[in-house]
């Protein structure tokens, strides 16, 4: 386990990342935070589960996620990709359900560098993209001694320009902000 600070977040900007795990949406959330302009947030429309903004009010105000639900990933990719270019949007969250090939992926790249925007990619485990920024893995942690359940551990499993590590993280709403917890018993 790394106990460096998490230099690696906020996510480097006008770049694709990607990030898998059951606390993927509230990282997603976190890399939202305090960044200015709309958030589009991209789910295919026959998945059963929908997005609802107001779970995102601890990190930002619902009112600026845009919420599209293509019919197919190859619908949701062409979205993605004249967003990222397009730059009016802070950051294109698109979930994955397929993996994307080299060509997919570095569409998503460029796309990101001529809009100046950054992309996250939420994906299931195992099913990243060789052209990536960086992949990470967003755990939820239990604390029984804290009330709500913001407590997670991310960990950095690819990193085109750096290292990896791994990190327990807090959300604080009130401070609105990412605290670094330590390990228990440090």
């Amino acid at each position: 386990m790394s106990h460096t600070p998490l230099t690696a977040f906020p996510l480097r900007p006008a770049r694709v990342h990607e990030v898998c795990g059951p606390a993927a949406p509230a990282f997603a959330a976190c890399a939202a935070a305090g960044r200015p302009g709309p958030v589009l947030w991209l789910r295919e429309a026959w998945l059963p589960e929908t997005l609802n903004p107001l779970g995102l009010l601890p990190f930002l105000d619902p009112a600026g996620v845009l919420l599209a639900r293509p019919a197919n990933q190859i619908d949701g990719l062409a979205v993605a990709e004249e967003a990222l270019k397009d730059g009016s949007v802070a950051l294109v969250v698109l979930e994955i359900t397929r993996p994307l090939d080299l060509r997919e992926g570095r569409r998503l790249q460029l796309a990101a560098g001529a809009g100046r925007s950054t992309g996250l990619c939420l994906i299931p485990e195992r099913m990243g993209s060789t052209a990536a920024e960086t992949r990470w893995r967003a755990m939820p942690l239990f604390d029984p001694a804290r009330e709500d359940s913001t407590l997670m551990r991310w960990e950095i499993i690819k990193n085109k320009s750096g290292t990896i590590g791994a990190w327990n993280v807090y959300w604080d709403a009130q401070a609105h902000r990412l605290d670094l917890v330590p390990p228990a018993g440090k």
